[in-house]
């Protein structure tokens, strides 16, 4: 979710239970755009303030820890703490559920006097800035001074009155009437999902886009399409989200596909459906987790991109030799043809008068006359001599192709694993392994690679307990898979993977009890998840008995044969199931 308006009235209402009444105790600069404050909170104790106008990253959420300070605090850091340090938090509003949080905080001057200021925290992309302002709101100074060079709309620097941005043409959503809000959507030449973000002050379009789910529209809808119920029906959902901001009825979660967050949120989301969602305390708390998760998963994409690479370019390759392969094995079914027609020749070829361009020849495999083309050059023994020789050659390019296809089948199917092994990585650890099997395989060579991947330490599967308590193993890559099924798992334990798509092998633990059909849709659930048909929602999953699963000799990295097995249709979603952290 964006840091909308929804997710700035969330943090509004904690920061009023957190530090309304607390006094600013410390203020730090860390980073040119980002300021941390300690706050002594009115009922005892004290909470760290982040506040960031980092233009890719503006946030602002409640933590206990700290950063680093530089040794000579920033000017404006300076400042801050001359006018306000140990002032008291007054009050913590949002203007017409803006991007925008105004801080009042009084404090006493050289002379004794009370006095208020206000700092404006702004959270509007490469826009985003923190202004600190006097009693009179003009601006005392900012972590970003905008000139008129820089703006045409607005100057932030000392002397001049602070002033919002305004958005044109845009309302509160928090105080809007139906007539408005109909009046307001049919003037939008665009999509439901567009017109409602571009009405309202701090609405993104994922909310349009979950106010229009819960409303069972088409995001894509033309408003022009729309009937005066349906805007009504719309209008109704749309009012009933905002009662829940108005009101303080926030629910921050974060979205988890396994165990990637995806997004977050301030309300409850119904369109992610089939992914987790994992309810927070805090939306500080949402925030913090979410992009330190967030960050592990980047960090590893980024180091794992040699290897991609690399696994890219021989998917490519391969795939390019395959579809020649069978272009040719295609040419070559004309063979039988040529046979026929060298047959016939010499059968009937006496009948042929010379220099004719084709004949028409009795085929006594079907007893139909057909057509034979002819070389008027040459005589019908000679043409017979000639289809024979076509149909030869043919035949040998068949039996070498045939082979030829097999193989590169295979290797395609074996780059296809790899590449969702790189999808499920989570570790340096899971990546050194996965170079290993491109190394052992002859797809790169020792130390060819960026540094980037480490020498890391020991990559074990993923290891869920079921919701009847078994235990399940899932292997990260096909070394993993090897490892696990012919190593690990016992000729009871049950094997699972999913039909004729590349995933890994997940293997049941059972101890010697009988597995409950639970425990079977959740072996299948994981399957399906640690797929490349993650994304299709229902995978098809083959499941037998581990006796029953062979390696034949030779063979790549986590294939394997089975000749009996059931199948069952599982869900990708396993939020039901617990990992164990290793």
């Amino acid at each position: 979710m964006a840091f909308d308006g929804t997710v700035i009235a969330n943090i509004v209402y904690d920061l009023n239970k957190e530090v309304i009444g607390g006094r600013l105790a410390k203020i730090a600069q860390p980073e040119p755009d980002e300021l941390l404050f300690t706050i002594n909170k009115k009922q005892g104790g004290s909470v760290k303030l982040v506040m960031s106008a980092n233009a890719s990253l503006p946030l602002i959420y409640i933590t206990q820890t700290g950063k680093p300070s530089p040794i000579s605090a920033p000017n404006f850091c300076m400042l801050l703490r001359k006018h306000i340090a140990n002032g008291r938090i007054i009050s913590i509003t949002q203007p017409e559920t803006e991007r925008i949080i105004r801080f009042e905080i009084q404090h006493y001057n050289d002379l004794g006097d009370l006095c208020t200021k206000y700092i404006y925290a702004e959270f509007m992309g490469k826009r985003s800035n923190i202004i600190f302002c006097d009693e009179n709101n003009m601006i005392l100074g900012a972590v970003k001074h905008i000139s008129a060079n820089m703006s045409s709309l607005r100057e932030v620097l000392p002397g001049r009155e602070y002033f919002y941005p305004k958005t044109a043409d845009k309302k509160d959503p928090l105080n809007t009437s139906e007539e408005e809000f109909c009046g307001l959507i049919s003037s939008k030449d665009a999509d439901i999902q567009k017109a409602i973000y571009q009405s309202y002050n701090g609405i993104s379009p994922q909310i349009a886009s979950e106010i229009c789910f819960r409303s069972s529209i088409d995001p894509e809808t033309m408003t022009s399409s729309l009937s005066k119920d349906t805007k009504k029906h719309i209008y109704n959902h749309f009012s009933w989200l905002m009662d829940d901001i108005k009101n303080g009825r926030f629910f921050p979660c974060i979205i988890y596909s396994g165990r990637e967050p995806v997004d977050f949120s301030c309300i409850k989301p119904s369109m992610y459906e089939g992914y987790e969602i994992k309810e927070f305390s805090s939306v500080s708390e949402v925030i913090h987790t979410y992009y330190k998760d967030k960050e592990v998963y980047s960090r590893i994409r980024q180091k794992s991109s040699d290897l991609r690479k690399v696994v890219s370019n021989a998917i490519d390759r391969t795939r390019r030799k395959y579809d020649l392969q069978l272009r040719q094995m295609k040419d070559t079914e004309k063979k039988d043809k040529y046979k026929l027609y060298g047959e016939l020749l010499n059968a009937y070829g006496y009948s042929v008068k010379a220099g004719e361009k084709k004949c028409e020849l009795l085929n006594y495999y079907t007893n139909e006359n057909i057509i034979v083309p002819l070389d008027s050059t040459i005589s019908a023994q000679e043409n017979s001599q000639k289809y024979f020789a076509r149909y030869n050659k043919l035949k040998r390019t068949a039996e070498a192709l045939s082979s030829q296809l097999e193989s590169s089948k295979s290797e395609l199917d074996h780059l296809m694993t790899i590449d969702t092994s790189l999808g499920i990585a989570v570790s340096e650890a899971d990546l050194m392994q996965i170079k290993d099997e491109l190394i052992n395989c002859g797809y790169i060579k020792r130390h060819t690679l960026s540094k980037k991947v480490s020498k890391p330490g020991k990559s074990t599967p993923f290891h869920y307990i079921s919701s009847d308590g078994f235990d399940m193993y899932v292997g990260k890559n096909n070394l993993q898979n090897d490892e696990l099924t012919f190593k690990v798992a016992n000729g009871g334990d049950w094997w699972f993977h999913a039909k004729k798509t590349p995933g890994s092998h997940v293997i049941v633990k059972t101890g010697g009890k009988e597995m409950t059909d639970r425990a079977f849709e959740e072996a299948g659930s994981l399957a399906a998840y640690y797929s490349g048909g993650r994304n299709a929602g229902k995978v098809e999953i083959d499941y037998l008995q581990r006796k029953n699963v062979k390696k034949p000799n030779g063979a790549k990295p986590g294939f394997v044969v089975y000749y009996t097995n059931y199948s069952l249709i599982a869900s990708t979603d396993i939020s039901a199931l617990t990992l164990v952290e290793s």
